[in-house]
């Protein structure tokens, strides 16, 4: 199975649903706010756009925003929402396609970064990234921080999530950083739908050593998209880099 069979039609169809936790005002408007301030006056590419999620409201604002998207069918989904001339979209790879123009920013959101299982892939990815930049431009990923501690001495498997409807397993790779992400939610007909993704989790010192090696260097990382400290206690981080 390659990474764009996971991002089907089915799956993009009901992926705003399945996702509808993320497009809470209260999730959404600070990463709006801050992509915002971060393009000020210039233009803004998403990689992994998806289905516009954040893209949309940041088009909403007076961003300039483009994408790039490695599934049809989820650009499919962000058609219902903005046209191409009002959100442009090149179907490909985020570690090689590109978009015509110059940014201010390129932004990598809710742990996308991930969805390359690879290091060399990741590497290649701010390498496009810094591509695109105009000089002073800032990179912006929001990534996971692996939790480790959850597994005892010879564990695999730890909980990643759980609600009433929706439950993940990771099953985690300490010698290569992989992880599988198995979903199980229960549907309104009382039946279980399973689902998995493959992942490369990454440290936030490593994604340091892939900027510098792009070109950009570390100037600010915070908790989350309200810019509190960053700390050992953080499941994830928002990280900005500059292009040099």
């Amino acid at each position: 199975m390659t990474r764009s069979d996971l991002w089907d039609r089915a799956t993009a169809e009901r992926y705003d649903a399945d996702s509808s936790d993320m497009f809470s005002p209260e999730i959404l408007d600070p990463a709006v706010d801050f992509l915002a301030e971060l393009a000020a006056d210039g233009a803004a590419l998403e990689f992994a756009v998806g289905t516009g999620r954040v893209a949309v409201p940041l088009a909403s604002r007076g961003v300039p925003v483009s994408g790039i998207e490695l599934s049809a069918p989820m650009v499919e989904q962000l058609r219902k929402k903005a046209s191409a001339d009002e959100i442009p979209v090149v179907v490909g790879d985020m570690t090689m396609s590109t978009m015509p123009g110059e940014f201010s920013v390129v932004f990598l959101v809710w742990n996308s970064l991930s969805n390359l299982v690879t290091q060399e892939e990741q590497v290649e990815c701010f390498r496009n990234a810094a591509r695109h930049l105009r000089r002073g431009g800032r990179f912006v990923v929001e990534l996971w921080v692996p939790e480790l501690q959850r597994l005892s001495e010879g564990q695999t498997m730890a909980v990643g999530f759980t609600s009433p409807t929706h439950l993940v397993l990771d099953e985690l790779d300490l010698v290569t950083q992989g992880c599988i992400s198995h979903h199980y939610r229960h549907e309104a007909d009382g039946t279980v739908r399973y689902g998995a993704g493959r992942f490369r989790y990454a440290w936030p010192a490593e994604l340091d050593l892939m900027a510098r090696l792009a070109g950009m260097q570390l100037e600010s990382r915070f908790a989350d998209w309200s810019r509190n400290p960053f700390d050992s206690q953080s499941t994830s981080h928002i990280s900005v880099w500059r292009k040099d």
